[in-house]
């Protein structure tokens, strides 16, 4: 029992099972437009981080069963899963789950200790050394059979007489700085393809709504801050407005990108990370607000238009330095100038 003034302790394994469950609305409908394959995915990471995290605990001659219950394994998975290709193949999933539990968490000594957010660090892997399996996305408008979506990840072999550029595609955010690089066509032009939906690209507003309601979820159950997620979405638009309003043949308007790839899903579930993430309300509030503007510059000029994991893990080394400087006075502490 406890007093009523006095707040019922929460463990993590609680904490993580929530953002697990906030994760849901997001994943249903990305298996809706996208099919079996993201769920092959998640059991694939998953799979794979219990077992390595299992692996370095005994190494390290931890309690496995205790560490492993805590479901932070898990939560990476889950959130590099949803960030990798739903048609990838099995051993791209694996590979990534690895860096991100031995390399980016383990090795720093476990949870609470890694200073890159994990998931992150597996997708920047990825994507930096495998570009060309990135880039086979799974196309919402040629959908493949559950026995198909499964072959293909294991075998990457397509039906018979299924052309390869029919079945995966580049992300939207791919396709289209592709194509603004080649110079032939305008935005709105080519956010008028079948690729396009009505915000981003197809599906993908809705999935970016689930994500929503779930980090809303988070926020009510007063297990992320406020200031983190609004700051990066604000950054990010902040950054999109003006250059669409001065060229909207050339930029996308904001929406699109607040809706585009994993924008949402770091926004509310990746940035509000408590371990790689500042702890302070100021600090929350830059870093979310510069990993926005990161995101949208990385994303629109530089190299990878699937941006999000190298804007969160540049602002990661800011941590410390942030915190450092964000920190408020010590009650009764004199600022420099000699007021208390």
């Amino acid at each position: 029992m406890h007093s009523p003034h006095i707040a019922k302790p929460t463990t993590v394994s609680v904490i993580m099972l929530k953002v697990l469950a906030a994760l849901l609305p997001g994943l249903i409908v990305y298996v809706h437009f996208y099919g079996i394959g993201v769920l092959v995915q998640l059991a694939l990471a998953t799979g794979t981080a219990l077992l390595a995290e299992a692996a370095m605990l005994k190494l390290r001659g931890l309690p496995v069963d205790f560490f492993l219950r805590d479901y932070s394994a898990v939560l990476t998975a889950w959130l590099l899963a949803l960030a990798m290709p739903p048609l990838g193949a099995w051993w791209l999933i694996v590979v990534a789950t690895l860096f991100a539990i031995v390399i980016a968490k383990q090795l720093y000594g476990g949870l609470g200790n890694n200073p890159f957010n994990p998931a992150m660090v597996g997708f920047a892997v990825a994507i930096v050394a495998f570009p060309a399996q990135m880039a086979q996305w799974g196309s919402p408008t040629v959908p493949l059979h559950e026995l198909e979506q499964l072959a293909y990840i294991f075998t990457r072999q397509l039906p018979p007489g299924a052309a390869l550029d029919a079945v995966v595609s580049a992300t939207p955010l791919d396709f289209l700085k592709t194509q603004l690089l080649l110079g032939d066509h305008s935005v709105p032009e080519l956010l008028a393809r079948p690729l396009y939906g009505h915000v981003a690209g197809i599906g993908g507003e809705w999935i970016a709504l689930g994500y929503l309601v779930g980090g809303l979820f988070l926020w009510k159950q007063r297990l992320i801050p406020w200031q983190t997620p609004l700051a990066m979405l604000a950054g990010l638009a902040a950054v999109a407005t003006p250059l669409w309003l001065y060229d909207p043949l050339h930029f996308a308007n904001p929406l699109f990108h607040l809706a585009a790839g994993a924008t949402m899903l770091a926004a509310f579930f990746i940035v509000t990370d408590p371990v790689t993430a500042p702890t302070t309300p100021r600090g929350r509030l830059i870093f979310g607000f510069l990993v926005g503007v990161l995101t949208y510059v990385i994303r629109v000029f530089g190299g990878f238009p699937d941006s999000v994991a190298f804007a969160v893990l540049i602002m990661n080394i800011a941590v410390p330095f942030i915190d450092h400087t964000t920190q408020p006075p010590v009650f009764g502490a004199k600022r420099k100038g000699g007021s208390a």
